[in-house]
């Protein structure tokens, strides 16, 4: 069941992959021999229809964040003389290699006023970092392409490339001849820019969530490390809490303190909420005691006390490192039930390999597999499940004072993917699985997590 679910995700996302792609404009000829360098147009001319130049660009105005996939233009900075001025799109003609050229021969002109949503290119976006999606990786805008489509100018491409930048750098002045095949298309990247934080969040959120939503949470765990503190604290904005924090547990231990105290103290403490109960812990044990109770304090009471019974286990236990999500049954249930409890817990597969089955008062009986739920029939009893597995001795236990090389022991002896931690009284408090283990023994390989390369 959990491959033919893996084979379909995988089937969707390359079939969403196939269609985004096929819908880029880039991929169409008449676009890429019609691109204007953003480079090559600021501080090019501005003509009349009579050809009497007007002034000079000074910057590109685009509708960043919205609901276009391509950003439109919405107007021209210039300069005419020592002023500057707002030229609106409605005005403009044409817009060639290093030249604008207008629609009317009478234009308005007023002073610039950014209104949400829009952004200056060159200021704000021409340099600057953003995310190559399709490529996975954090990189800098060396040069913007624009584009007409339909009846406006819109954005459609970005140059990433480093001969782009130190051309643009150099002593000759920048010739406006892009080379089409190594324009990255605009929604294969998400941007950064300082007016981001304008408009609604939905309206940034939908701007940003097409490039974004393909990443598994490893690849957006890099990209938050190579991103600027401003940019990842945008980046997680961005997100919905339960996919950043997602991300924030495939981090580095030291990136993901950092990021929480750069985060305010409400928004760290909803992702750190998101995050597993295990992951959590850790992330807060890495943090100050000051800065360990402003985010336990913004967050709901329930999910503070159980992260504070965790956090009162010694590091180094298996109390320290176990996650207190657990799924258990009665003896008396059918498989089906278990089945649908299971499924319920969907989102947390990552952290689920066994069922515990437990007695009428709560004392662990025996730890039950996936698999052999799996294979079993829907009408078997747990406690047919539980008795064949009795067969095989009891389960292998720790204590959540346990010290975690002797927890690694006992998994090794058992072969097994993880183990239950329990009470002085046979209770199940919580389960320590092997990635964890590997992650809390070996933290100088950085965080494992080995099975959720299945994600």
């Amino acid at each position: 069941m959990a491959a033919h679910t893996l084979l379909m995700s995988t089937t969707a996302r390359l079939r969403d992959r196939r269609v985004d792609l096929e819908r880029r404009v880039t991929a169409s000829k008449a676009v890429r021999t019609s691109l204007v360098s953003l480079a090559g147009l600021i501080g090019g001319p501005v003509t009349n229809q009579s050809g009497d130049e007007v002034g000079r660009v000074v910057d590109v105005v685009a509708r960043l964040y919205g609901a276009d996939s391509y950003p439109p233009v919405t107007g021209l900075i210039l300069r005419i003389g020592r002023r500057r001025t707002f030229l609106a799109s409605d005005a403009i003609g044409k817009v060639h290699a290093g030249h604008v050229r207008l629609s009317t021969a009478r234009v308005d002109l007023r002073d610039f006023a950014r209104r949400p949503g829009e952004v200056l290119l060159g200021k704000d976006v021409l340099d600057h970092q953003l995310v190559d999606v399709d490529g996975v990786q954090v990189t800098r805008a060396a040069d913007l392409y624009l584009a007409p489509l339909v009846d406006k100018v819109v954005l459609v491409g970005v140059d990433v490339s480093l001969p782009t930048l130190l051309r643009r750098l150099g002593p000759r002045r920048w010739q406006a001849r892009p080379t089409p095949e190594r324009v990255l298309d605009w929604q294969a990247v998400a941007p950064f820019a300082e007016q981001a934080t304008e408009g609604p969040p939905e309206v940034r959120l939908r701007a940003s969530r097409a490039a974004l939503h393909r990443l598994r949470p490893a690849d957006l765990a890099d990209i938050l490390e190579d991103l600027g503190r401003a940019e990842r604290q945008q980046l997680l904005g961005w997100l919905e809490p339960e996919h950043a924090a997602d991300a924030l547990e495939e981090m580095e231990p030291a990136e993901l303190e950092n990021l929480l105290r750069e985060a305010k103290p409400e928004h760290a403490a909803r992702l750190v909420d998101e995050m597993e109960p295990d992951e959590a812990t850790d992330a807060l044990r890495d943090l100050t005691r000051e800065e360990r109770e402003a985010l336990l304090t913004c967050m709901p009471s329930g999910e503070a006390a159980e992260l504070r019974r965790l956090l009162a286990h010694r590091e180094g236990t298996a109390g320290g490192a176990m996650t207190t999500l657990l799924i258990t049954a009665g003896r008396d249930e059918t498989v089906a039930q278990v089945r649908a409890r299971l499924a319920e817990q969907a989102e947390h597969r990552t952290e689920i390999d066994a069922v515990a089955v437990v007695d009428e008062e709560g004392r662990l009986v025996t730890d039950i597999a996936l698999f052999d739920l799996a294979v079993a029939e829907d009408t078997t009893p747990v406690a047919d499940l539980a008795a064949w597995r009795a067969q095989f001795g009891p389960p292998v236990t720790v204590r959540p004072d346990t010290a975690l090389a002797a927890a690694a022991d006992e998994l090794v002896a058992a072969r097994a993917s993880s183990l239950l931690v329990v009470d002085d009284t046979d209770r199940p408090l919580g389960r320590i699985l092997a990635d964890d283990l590997l992650d809390n023994l070996l933290p100088e390989r950085g965080r494992l997590h080995f099975r959720r390369f299945l994600q």
